[in-house]
């Protein structure tokens, strides 16, 4: 009888034993959601499958159990829980239940990333090159040399620098024209434009935004934040039309350039106007910065909220520990909502301001999302302000916003019926 015993108690405590990590990304349970991204990338890297549990504890993730996984997430300080194959199972039943807006759905590969930047930047200049690197998810840094021979064909997810890809030199020259900073960039600008034989930047952007567009069209992933977001667009709606004063390329604009603007051909905007001025730091009337009366400790957005099993690509997207996100600055702050063309999704927004902060589309076989505004936990960044020490912000809403793109490319795709 004894021996019946133990061998009933044994049988009951290996089907009890543990044989998955779930890492939560709720708001009481994790203690570093974005270094929680970057475990599931190195899971991923190993060419182990993790499911993502969409709108389960706020977007957790799930993987097989081993001792690899324990010890990097102990290492990293990523909160985990390890779950027998029962309570596996009880998980994901729930979460296929026709009545729980949640959804499971795999990531198979990690991604290949590439930031599109000057060389030389320093990581911390940027959001994105900033969290990928607190999360240790390696990247590639791209630039115009790179984008015109046609190596954006080796990534999966490309992300766009604070880049002027109108020519304009980011609309600095009221308040930067005489320092040095301003006149190097510049000279930079003008000798890598020649050397690839452009008489002028703007044409050059203009290439390097045409390539960037073929590379999301032919099913590419692009992701950009601030200034890179409305210049892209700005300079695909002007191809072939000169909209740069002489400071910028040498010669006038064209004569009656607005009319001339080709809205059909933008990714996210239609119907803006150009600002004309050279002397105001502002790209067109997409950008809202100027037009906001919003105090700072009322400034936030809200998210939306997706069907998981019909939509679950901007499901992803969204997935967070918080419906309402902390807003912040930069020179593209957030859009004017009647400016996002009909076809393009809002996944936040301020609905008193009238502006969408984080909005996302299809373009061809390819994905775009454009995120305002310039670092999500430095509330009015300025240049030469010190950098944001991200281990101050381990769960930050803002920045877990660009790492659901990152991982997003590495998910078993369903269309999508929005």
């Amino acid at each position: 009888m004894k021996h019946i015993a133990f061998l009933l108690l044994l049988f009951f405590s290996l089907n009890a034993s543990a044989s998955y990590i779930l890492i939560p990304m709720d708001a009481e349970s994790q203690k570093e959601h974005l270094k929680a991204y970057g475990i599931t990338y190195w899971t991923l890297e190993r060419q182990v499958k993790v499911k993502w549990l969409l709108n389960y504890r706020g977007g957790s993730f799930l993987m097989p159990d081993s001792e690899e996984i324990r010890k990097e997430c102990q290492i990293r300080g990523v909160s985990f829980e390890v779950i027998s194959n029962s309570k596996t199972e009880e998980i994901l039943t729930t979460i296929s239940s026709p009545s729980q807006n949640m959804e499971a759905v795999v990531l198979e590969k990690a991604p290949k990333i590439a930031v599109y930047s000057p060389k030389g930047n320093p990581p911390w200049d940027d959001a994105v090159t900033m969290v990928l690197t607190y999360a240790e998810i390696p990247y590639e840094v791209v630039y115009d040399k790179e984008v015109l021979s046609d190596q954006l064909i080796l990534y999966d997810w490309l992300h766009l620098h604070h880049e002027d890809f109108t020519g304009q030199y980011g609309k600095f020259y009221r308040a930067y024209r005489a320092a040095p900073w301003y006149i190097e960039e510049k000279r930079k600008a003008e000798a890598l434009a020649a050397e690839l034989g452009y008489d002028k930047v703007s044409e050059e952007k203009r290439d390097v935004a045409l390539k960037i567009r073929d590379y999301v069209v032919g099913g590419g992933f692009m992701f950009a934040m601030c200034s890179a977001t409305d210049s892209f667009d700005i300079a695909l709606s002007a191809e072939g039309v000169d909209i740069c004063e002489p400071m910028f390329d040498g010669d006038p604009s064209e004569p009656g350039y607005q009319s001339k603007i080709d809205y059909s051909k933008t990714f996210a905007f239609t119907d803006f106007i150009l600002e004309r001025s050279p002397m105001v730091y502002e790209f067109s009337s997409i950008d809202m910065t100027s037009k906001r009366r919003i105090p700072k400790e009322t400034d936030y957005f809200s998210l939306m909220d997706y069907s998981a099993k019909w939509d679950p690509i901007p499901t992803m997207l969204v997935q967070n520990h918080t419906a309402l996100v902390k807003g912040f600055m930069g020179q593209t702050t957030a859009y004017e909502r009647n400016q996002v063309k009909s076809n393009v999704l809002v996944m936040g927004e301020n609905k008193t301001n009238g502006e969408a902060r984080y909005i996302h589309g299809i373009k061809g076989k390819g994905f775009f999302t454009f995120y305002g505004g310039h670092d999500p936990e430095d509330y009015q960044h300025r240049v030469g302000d010190a950098k944001t020490e991200l281990a101050l912000h381990p769960n930050s809403p803002g920045y877990r916003l660009i790492l659901n793109n990152v991982l997003f490319p590495a998910a078993k795709k369903k269309k999508q019926k929005t």
